[in-house]
């Protein structure tokens, strides 16, 4: 486009919007005109477009009211500078202004709290500032947190935390309260841990989020978990899953009955991998029935149970129900208790193949947490084919990718699992700097590690004879297992992340 129209390009790796430009151009122009104000002087205005052709910079120079220049962006780069010039949040300020104003004047007019809103209060807008923008730079997870006299906001992006936002302690309650009357809850104990649901569409995208509250020392924390219902069914290679891994993994789920684990911490990914399992056997000669606390994203083609401990849904319950409904495949969201294991445990030892995760620190530890929970080594043995277990890292942004030299602790992490000549390519090693398009951290989305434990007949004989953990690791990898460790150290040789990101993400001390 640029070659074609005689344009200069952008590369906002190098550039940032300047906040007097970005300020010529109201958010909802920019969306709608595809561009972003770069630069600006007293006779022209520079500006990010997709579309560098004449037409359409008269449209955006009549919106500006003055000549403009346009440099070519992608439309990737042009989506990811909208989103961080024009942050959905830049109003805050003023809505805070308003509610402290009317607040006060209801105050001395009524003396009620005023944490009853309508739809054009200040605290409604503030709210819905927050969850417009956590979904705009992919948070996973909206963290409201009082503390003295303040109100802090913080998402988590890529499995870290990032501060966003620090309001006033006057309006903490009145934001707890809308959320709260939002997801269904009761707006008047404010002591108990409360759990809700919210089912909004922000920016033409439907949006689940699920709300927890808990009492702390300065109020009420809240945490909103933001689950996007319009993304899709994920392939295994699209997780991060090696070619060779992903085939073996697969010819395991296409088996007619069996127990497949997938293993790892909170907000490991595991759900992902499961629901993209299911999108690999999901036919219609199947009947796939799943129970889930929640059920994160629903899909037309598979029944999915929600557990309601109220009406007296339980894992354990649900599951015997299932059994009952004729299934070919079963996903249990999560083995939690001894009941739910021993009834997944002989669901597929009776001809079903069952699905579920396991909070475990990698794929050997999940058989012995089965043992902890109180289920017999032979009707594990019997049961289980496999254990995959993940984490997800962080990907260096592709934007700003550098060559580094790394340190001596990561140099010597790299050593111990798996690259003796981590000294002599150490100028090869990539990382990202930090560009406008990844917020300056360097890092831009998250990418799977994995480990797949193949229950063999040797495996089974040590599980039966309790064998100690290192014992069952050992044969493990001496069959073939890459651990979570070497295949992090190979990302971190392809450039795809980084040691530092490896060293915080995966637990290694004594393995």
């Amino acid at each position: 486009m640029a070659d074609h129209y005689g344009a200069e390009t952008i590369d906002f790796r190098r550039t940032s919007p300047q906040p007097d430009a970005v300020a010529l151009l109201g958010a909802d122009q920019a969306r709608t005109l595809r561009a972003v104000p770069l630069a600006a002087d007293a006779h022209r205005v520079f500006l990010a477009v997709v579309d560098p052709s004449p037409e359409h910079l008269a449209r955006i120079g009549a919106a500006v009211g003055r000549p403009v220049v346009g440099l070519v962006a992608t439309h990737r780069a042009l989506d990811l500078a909208l989103a961080s010039a024009y942050k959905a949040t830049q109003g805050v300020g003023s809505q805070i202004q308003a509610f402290e104003t009317r607040d006060a004047l209801r105050r001395e007019a009524t003396g009620l709290d005023g944490t009853q809103a309508n739809e054009d209060a200040p605290v409604v807008r503030v709210v819905q500032m927050v969850i417009t923008q956590g979904l705009r730079d992919r948070a996973s997870d909206i963290h409201i947190e009082p503390y003295g006299d303040r109100v802090r906001v913080r998402y988590r992006i890529d499995g870290a935390l990032t501060d966003v936002l620090d309001l006033p302690g006057s309006i903490g309650p009145a934001v707890v309260s809308r959320i709260k009357i939002l997801g269904g809850m009761n707006i008047v104990e404010r002591r108990r841990p409360q759990d809700g649901q919210i089912s909004m569409v922000v920016e033409g995208r439907e949006v689940d989020i699920r709300v927890a509250t808990t009492a702390v020392v300065g109020g009420e924390k809240i945490v909103l978990r933001l689950l996007d219902k319009s993304r899709s069914l994920f392939e295994l290679q699209q997780l991060g899953m090696p070619a060779g891994l992903a085939e073996r993994y697969r010819r395991l789920i296409h088996a007619p009955f069996g127990m497949v684990i997938c293993a790892g911490p909170t907000g490991g990914g595991k759900t992902t991998t499961l629901y993209a399992s299911l999108g690999e056997v999901n036919t219609t000669e199947r009947n796939i029935m799943t129970i889930e606390d929640p059920v994160e994203y629903t899909f037309d083609s598979i029944n999915q149970i929600q557990i309601n401990e109220q009406a007296g849904i339980t894992f354990a319950g649900g599951l015997k129900s299932i059994l009952r409904q004729d299934p070919d495949i079963i996903l249990v969201g999560e083995i939690r208790d001894v009941d739910t294991a021993r009834i997944a445990v002989q669901s597929a030892l009776t001809g079903h193949l069952v699905l579920s995760s396991l909070h475990a620190t990698e794929a050997v530890s999940a058989l012995y947490r089965l043992v902890d929970m109180g289920v017999e080594t032979f009707l594990i043995a019997s049961s289980v084919t496999a254990v995959v277990a993940q984490r997800l890292v962080r990907r260096s942004c592709t934007s700003c990718l550098e060559p580094y030299q790394p340190s001596p602790d990561e140099l010597a992490f790299l050593r111990s699992f798996g690259d003796p000549e981590a000294d002599a390519t150490a100028d090869r090693f990539l990382r990202g700097t930090g560009c406008h398009l990844c917020a300056h951290t360097g890092y831009l989305d998250r990418i799977g590690v994995y480990e797949l434990l193949t229950v063999t007949d040797e495996v089974r004989e040590l599980l039966i004879d309790r064998a100690p953990h290192e014992e069952m690791r050992k044969l493990a990898r001496s069959q073939g297992m890459r651990t979570l460790q070497e295949q992090a150290v190979q990302l971190v040789r392809e450039g795809t992340t980084t040691a530092a990101e490896v060293m915080r993400s995966i637990y290694v001390a004594g393995v």
